[in-house]
C-alpha cells in the first residue's frame, strides 16, 4: 500500500465528494501534507491539449470527484468496419497511474489530473436500471453481457486504494448472467481474492513478453508478477482471460512471442481460460508526436512503420498483422485445439485471411460475438426518453 500512496504527489477532494466512501477512504491512507479539498479542477490553468509535462504531471495527482455522464456504454472496439465481441465498458475514472508508450489515452486525454468518481453508487443505479428495464420481451438482466471496466482506467492499479472491485463484485452477484470483467497490467488482487463472488468474475491481464514491458510498459508489473497474480486468482476459482494486446513488431519477436505463449499453455489449461485475445499496436494518428515528445525515439512504437485504417487509426501493414496473428494462433493451437482466441479490434478481412473466417460463424466464440446481447441493448437506448 506504501508503495501506491509514495508515488502520487497529491490528492485533491472536491468538495461535492467530502464524506464519500471513496473520499474517507484516501483521508485514511495519504498523510494529511498530501490532501487538500478543493471546489474546482485542479490545474485549471492547463486547458486543450496537454503538453508532455503536463501530462506526465496528471499522472502523479489524483482527484476524486463526481461524475455526471453516462458510465455505461459500448466499447470503442464497435466502430464501423471492425469485427466487435459485443463488449460493454463502465468507467468509475479517467487517466492511468501507468505509463505504456502506446497508450491510446495520450490521443484524447485533456485532463489535467488522474479522476476517480466518488459516485460509484450512481454507475450501480444505471446498471440495475438498465438490468430490470423491458424492450417488448427482452430483460436485459437475463442477457449475456460482458461488462469491463478497464477502458479510461486500468481496472486494478489503483483497487487497493479505492476498493471498488468489492462493491462490483457484490453487485454482480445479483446478475449472474452478465460477466465482469477487470482488466489490468498490475498485480494487485490479494484485496479481493476473499470476496465472495457468484463465479461471473473475469479478471485478465493484457501481457507481452518481458523484453517489451521493459521497453514499452513502464511502471507495469513485470510479466511473472502478472501470471503469478493470475495463478492466485485461479486458485480463487476466479475466471481468468489474457489479451496479447499489442502485439509489437520487434526484430526478436516470433521468439519472444512464441515463449510467451509457451509458458502461458505451461501454467495454465483451455479449461482454465474462457477466452484469449490477440490485438495489433494502433494507435491514433495525432498520437505520434506526444508519443515522440514523451518517449523519444528509442521506442519499437514511435520508430514503427504504419499505415492508416478504416476505422481512423494507423496500423501496421495487414500482411504484417496477418502473420503476427497467424504465428500466436497457430502456437497456442498447437499446445491444444481447445484454445478459443479472438481478435480484438480487427477488420473481418484480417479475421478471414489470419483465422480463416468470421468470428460470428466461429461456434467456440459464440458467446463473445451473439448479436442478441448488442440488440437488446440498442432496443433499450431507442425506446429510452432520453
Amino acid at each position: 500500500m506504501q508503495e501506491l500512496v509514495s508515488k502520487f504527489d497529491h490528492v485533491f477532494i472536491d468538495e461535492l465528494s467530502r464524506g464519500s466512501v471513496v473520499a474517507e477512504r484516501f483521508l485514511s491512507l495519504f498523510p494529511a501534507s498530501k490532501i487538500s479539498f478543493v471546489s474546482e479542477k485542479p490545474f485549471a490553468e492547463s486547458r486543450g491539449e496537454l503538453s508532455s509535462r503536463e501530462f506526465d504531471r496528471s499522472k502523479r495527482n489524483l482527484f476524486v470527484t463526481p461524475f455526471k455522464g453516462q458510465f455505461f456504454k459500448r466499447c470503442p472496439g464497435s466502430r464501423p468496419g471492425l469485427a466487435c465481441c459485443n463488449y460493454f465498458v463502465l468507467n468509475w475514472g479517467l487517466q492511468c497511474d501507468m505509463n505504456c508508450s502506446y497508450c491510446y489515452l495520450q490521443s484524447f486525454i485533456n485532463t489535467p489530473v488522474l479522476t476517480i468518481y466518488s459516485n460509484l453508487d450512481s454507475a450501480l443505479i444505471e446498471l440495475r436500471e438498465m438490468a430490470e428495464s423491458k424492450t417488448g420481451e427482452t430483460t436485459l438482466g437475463l442477457q449475456k453481457l460482458r461488462i469491463g471496466t478497464g477502458e479510461t482506467v486500468d481496472s486494478l492499479s489503483l483497487d487497493p486504494l479505492t476498493m471498488y472491485s468489492h462493491r462490483l463484485m457484490e453487485f454482480f452477484r445479483e446478475y449472474p448472467a452478465w460477466t465482469l470483467e477487470f482488466k489490468t497490467k498490475s498485480a494487485y488482487v490479494d484485496q479481493f481474492l476473499n470476496v465472495e463472488h457468484a463465479g461471473n468474475v473475469i479478471v485478465s491481464w493484457s501481457i507481452n513478453p518481458q523484453h517489451i514491458i521493459e521497453r514499452e510498459e513502464h511502471g507495469t508489473a513485470s510479466l511473472t508478477q502478472r501470471l503469478a497474480a493470475a495463478e492466485k486468482c485461479r486458485d480463487k476459482y476466479f475466471q481468468i482471460a489474457f489479451h496479447i494486446d499489442p502485439m509489437i513488431w520487434h526484430p526478436e519477436w516470433e521468439s519472444n512471442y512464441g515463449s510467451l505463449v509457451d509458458e502461458i499453455c505451461a501454467r495454465f489449461t483451455p479449461a482454465q481460460i474462457p477466452y484469449l485475445s490477440v490485438g495489433a499496436l494502433r494507435f491514433q494518428a495525432e498520437q505520434r508526436s506526444i508519443m515522440r515528445e514523451r518517449f523519444g525515439m528509442n521506442s519499437y512504437v514511435t520508430r514503427a512503420e504504419t499505415f492508416p485504417s478504416q476505422d481512423g487509426k494507423v496500423r501496421y501493414d495487414s500482411k504484417l498483422r496477418q502473420a503476427m496473428f497467424q504465428f500466436v494462433m497457430n502456437r497456442f493451437k498447437q499446445n491444444s485445439a481447445d484454445w478459443k482466441i479472438f481478435m480484438c479490434m480487427e477488420t473481418p478481412e484480417t479475421w478471414l485471411q489470419a483465422a480463416g473466417g468470421s468470428p460470428f460463424k466461429d461456434h467456440s466464440l459464440h458467446e463473445l460475438f451473439d448479436r442478441a446481447p448488442l440488440t437488446a441493448v440498442r432496443q433499450l437506448s431507442s425506446s429510452s426518453p432520453n
